[in-house]
């Protein structure tokens, strides 16, 4: 790579990044502009000028963040509620009811029990109503869906656990 590309992909980067967060946010901006100038590097090494490097780099960004919204849409999150919001009914519980889940609690603190951290300290961060990036943050993950294939594998040994204490 020669010193004129690198200042052309330098310049190049703060107009991807200025017009990718105005779209999705800075925090995605940032991982996409790396993805297209990826892209840009493997694919199209060949571009020497702006003239050709911009509407590639632009039309690369667009099906990056329409590939983005996409994965957002499917994992739902812009469908996201506000537990705290939502105004359960009081209906006079009968005593069987109450027992049922007494005994659901017990046991659900019993599976908890025999995880490991990760997973309490998940389950915990979920029940406070974070979402999923927030969640990322708080426990430092790599990435988005690192947090997605912890819940999962959480989720698939709780239940294992209780369906133990049957």
């Amino acid at each position: 790579m020669t010193g004129t590309r690198e200042q052309l992909l330098t310049g190049l980067r703060e107009r991807i990044l200025a017009y990718a967060a105005s779209r999705v946010g800075r925090d995605f901006a940032e991982d996409l502009v790396q993805e297209v100038l990826l892209v840009l590097e493997t694919k199209y090494g060949y571009l020497e000028t702006v003239e050709d490097l911009v509407p590639v780099s632009f039309q690369i960004l667009r099906f990056k963040m329409q590939d983005l919204r996409r994965k957002q849409a499917r994992r739902g999150e812009f469908h996201s509620v506000d537990a705290s919001a939502l105004q359960l009914a009081d209906c006079g519980e009968d005593q069987l009811a109450v027992l049922e889940r007494e005994e659901l609690l017990a046991r659900l603190r019993g599976a908890l029990a025999t995880m490991d951290d990760r997973c309490r300290e998940l389950f915990g961060h979920k029940l406070a109503g974070r979402n999923f990036p927030e969640i990322q943050q708080l426990m430092k993950a790599g990435s988005l869906n690192t947090v997605y294939t912890w819940d999962f594998r959480c989720r698939k040994l709780l239940l294992e656990q209780l369906r133990r204490t049957r």
